[in-house]
C-alpha cells in the first residue's frame, strides 16, 4: 500500500496484535532450542523478518530460511520434487496421530493419496458445501442467543466446535454432537500441548527407524481422537450415515496396484480432513474474532457491509462475492497468523535457495511467519489491516509473497473451502453479536503444532440488531470490489 492510501484510509494507527518477542542480540544455537521447545516462533529476531535466507548448522545439520517470494517460486515450485519430503520435525511430531496421512507421507504414497483426498474438499465442491455452513453458522447463532447477552465465552473453543460440526456433517454426514465434537478439541489441543516437538533424536539427526518415545499424556490425547473418528467410520460402514457423505470416497479408491485402502489409511486421511478442515479455521477465526473487537474502524466496515448485503439473514454463498471486507477481514487474519506458520522440507537432491546450495539431506523452511510480514514487502507489516486485501483499494499481494496454506504442489486442496466456510461464519456471527475481549485478558501467540491464540480466549458476547438490507450500502460502497468474489473459482489452481 502506498503512503497516499494509508493516509486516506486512517490505517497508521491499526491495532497491532501480539507476536512473541523479538530478540535483536544474536541468539546461540542452545538458546534457540530452549525459547522453540516452548513456541516455534520465539525463536526469529528482529533482523530475521528482513533478512532473505537464512542458514545455520547444528552438529552436522543444515538448516536453510526462506523469507522471500522469489525462494518459494525457486523451491516449492521450480524445484518442487528435491523439496516434497517433509522435514523430519514435522514428521515425528505428527506421525503419532496421522500416521501416513497426506499432510505427513511423501512419494508414491503422498502422489496417490492426493489424487484420492484433493478432490474430496477441492474448491469446485465449494457450492456442495456452503449450505451445511450455512446452516451450522445459523445454529451458532442461535446458540449465542441461548447464553444471553454479556455471556462469557472461550470464543477459540467455540469456533473448534463450530468447524468441527461442518467438517463432520460435509465430509462425514453426520452430526457429531457437542460430546464428540468436545471430545475432538480436547483430543487435538492435548496433543498439541504434550508433544515433544524438537526432540533430542531428531535434532540430532538419527535415523527415522529409532522410535520417539511419547509421553502417556500424548497418546492418550491420540487415542482420543482416533476414537472419535473410528467410530465415525463404523457408523458409515453400518449405514449410520448419509450415504451421500464424501467419505465414500475413501472407502472406493483404489491405488495404482487397484488395491482397496486400509481401514487404517482410511483412518489416517479421514483425521488430516478433519484436522485440516477444524483445527486451522478454527484457529483462524478466532484470531479474527480476537482482531476484530480491537479495532473499532474495522467493526464499523464489517457493520456496514452486513447491513448492506445479508440484513439479517444468514449468509449463503451466493453472498461470499459481495462480502469483500469480511473475506479481507479473513485473509489478513491468516497473513498475520497462518495455521502453519513454518513449512518444512527435507531436500532429497541437490537444490537451490536464491541461487545457494541446499545439499540432500539439509532442512529448509519456507517460513510464512516470516514472508508475510517481511517488512521489505509489506507497508505496516504487523498492524491488521484487512484493506490491504480489498482490491480497490490495493494491488492483491504477490502470490508467492502471501502463502497461509502453502504453495505449489502441495498447497491445501481445501483452501476455498476454508475461506469460504471463514467468510461465512464470521459475517454470521459478526453481524448479530459484538464480540469483546474480556477486561484484563493478556493473549499470546502459542505454536507448537498449528498457531493458535493462547486459551481460554474468553470474550463476552452482545446481541446486535442488524440493519435492513441495504442499509449500509453507502458506507460500504468504499471498500467494497464484487470482483473479489471471482477468485473462489480460481484460486487453488493458481496457488499451485
Amino acid at each position: 500500500m502506498s503512503d497516499e492510501t494509508i493516509a486516506q484510509y486512517g490505517l497508521a494507527d491499526s491495532f497491532i496484535p501480539p507476536y512473541p518477542h523479538r530478540y535483536t542480540e544474536r541468539l546461540s544455537v542452545w538458546k534457540r532450542i530452549e525459547l522453540g521447545s516452548k513456541n516455534l516462533l520465539a525463536t526469529f529476531r528482529e533482523y530475521d523478518f528482513q533478512n532473505k535466507r537464512i542458514k545455520q548448522s547444528f552438529l552436522g545439520q543444515t538448516l536453510h530460511v526462506c523469507n522471500q517470494p522469489e525462494g518459494v517460486r525457486e523451491t516449492l515450485h521450480q524445484q518442487a520434487a528435491a523439496f516434497e519430503k517433509k522435514s523430519p520435525v514435522q514428521r515425528h511430531t505428527l506421525e503419532p496421530l496421522l500416521g501416513d496421512g497426506l499432510f505427513v507421507s511423501d512419494g508414491r504414497t503422498w502422489a496417490e493419496r492426493r489424487k484420492i483426498v484433493a478432490p474430496i474438499v477441492h474448491g469446485r465442491r465449494v457450492d456442495t458445501f456452503a449450505p451445511i455452513m450455512s446452516d451450522v453458522a445459523a445454529e451458532w447463532c442461535q446458540q449465542w442467543e441461548k447464553a444471553g447477552d454479556g455471556a462469557t465465552l472461550d470464543v477459540l473453543f467455540e469456533m473448534g466446535e463450530l468447524t468441527a460440526e461442518i467438517i463432520s456433517r460435509t465430509i462425514f454426514g453426520a452430526k457429531l454432537g457437542r460430546e464428540n465434537t468436545q471430545q475432538i478439541i480436547a483430543g487435538f489441543a492435548a496433543y498439541q500441548k504434550s508433544i515433544q516437538v524438537l526432540d533430542w533424536l531428531t535434532l540430532l539427526n538419527l535415523p527415522d527407524w529409532l522410535p520417539r518415545l511419547r509421553s502417556p499424556r500424548t497418546l492418550r490425547a491420540r487415542n482420543k481422537v482416533h476414537r472419535v473418528i473410528d467410530d465415525i467410520m463404523r457408523r458409515f460402514q453400518a449405514g449410520d450415515v448419509d450415504e451421500r457423505a464424501v467419505i465414500r470416497s475413501l472407502f472406493e479408491a483404489r491405488d495404482a496396484d487397484g488395491r482397496p485402502l486400509t481401514k487404517t489409511a482410511i483412518r489416517n486421511e479421514a483425521i488430516v480432513i478433519f484436522m485440516a478442515g477444524h483445527e486451522t479455521t478454527a484457529n483462524t477465526l478466532a484470531w479474527a474474532f480476537y482482531c476484530v473487537s480491537q479495532s473499532p474502524r474495522v467493526q464499523e466496515r464489517l457493520k456496514a457491509e452486513f447491513d448492506s448485503v445479508l440484513g439479517g439473514r444468514t449468509p449463503e454463498l451466493s453472498d461470499v462475492a459481495n462480502l469483500v471486507y469480511t473475506r479481507a477481514v479473513v485473509e489478513e487474519t491468516l497473513r498475520l497468523y497462518p495455521p502453519v506458520p513454518l513449512l518444512g522440507r527435507e531436500a532429497t537432491a541437490k537444490g537451490t535457495l536464491l541461487g545457494n546450495e541446499v545439499n540432500p539431506g539439509d532442512i529448509l523452511i519456507v517460513a510464512p511467519w516470516l514472508l508475510q510480514r517481511n517488512r521489505d514487502i509489506w507497508s505496516l507489516p504487523d498492524h491488521f489491516v484487512p484493506e490491504r486485501f480489498v482490491p480497490s483499494i490495493a494491488q492483491r499481494p504477490n502470490k508467492y509473497a502471501n502463502i497461509p496454506f502453502a504453495s505449489g504442489p502441495r498447497v491445501c486442496p481445501g483452501m476455498t473451502f476454508a475461506l469460504t466456510e471463514a467468510t461465512i461464519c464470521l459475517a454470521a456471527l459478526l453481524q448479530h453479536f459484538d464480540v469483546r475481549l474480556q477486561d484484563g485478558l493478556e493473549v499470546e501467540t502459542d505454536c507448537r503444532l498449528t498457531l493458535r491464540p493462547t486459551s481460554p480466549l474468553s470474550m463476552t458476547i452482545h446481541r446486535r440488531s442488524p440493519a435492513p438490507a441495504g442499509a449500509g450500502a453507502a458506507t460500504v460502497s468504499a471498500v467494497a470490489d464484487t470482483s473479489a468474489g471471482a477468485v473462489l473459482a480460481r484460486e487453488h489452481d493458481s496457488a499451485q
